[in-house]
């Protein structure tokens, strides 16, 4: 039990680390009010999401592995606390219609994202 929390928080903080890379790389050539960066990173974690949900739900991998990945490095490499922050500061900036598309993509894409990785894991 110890080892799958430290292994689950390890995986944690290689999700993170993949996080912030990636989050870096897009921010430097991404200078729009849209967060497109975090938006990215969400829509890549649902796919992802989907895919372990399926593929441990076929039996494909075991709940080990699926813990590792799902619960670990998707839980660290997933930014929708951030994304709900980044919402609050369109608002306060006046920027309202951002806002409002920013709201409305990161619930349909992710969730479409989650849909076909579940297909996919399917396979």
């Amino acid at each position: 039990m110890f080892t799958e929390f430290l292994l689950i928080s390890a995986c944690g903080g290689l999700g993170a680390v993949a996080r912030f890379v990636l989050n870096t790389s897009i921010q430097r050539w991404w200078t729009k009010a849209f967060p497109m960066s975090t938006f990215i990173i969400n829509t890549i974690a649902s796919l992802c999401a989907g895919v372990a949900a399926a593929s441990f739900f076929c039996h494909t991998v075991d709940n080990s592995a699926y813990l590792l990945f799902a619960t670990g490095f998707l839980g660290g490499f997933s930014t929708f606390s951030t994304c709900v922050n980044e919402i609050l500061a369109l608002i306060r900036g006046r920027h309202f219609g951002v806002a409002t598309t920013y709201f409305i993509l990161t619930i349909v894409i992710p969730l479409g994202a989650a849909i076909l990785g579940w297909f996919i894991g399917s396979l």
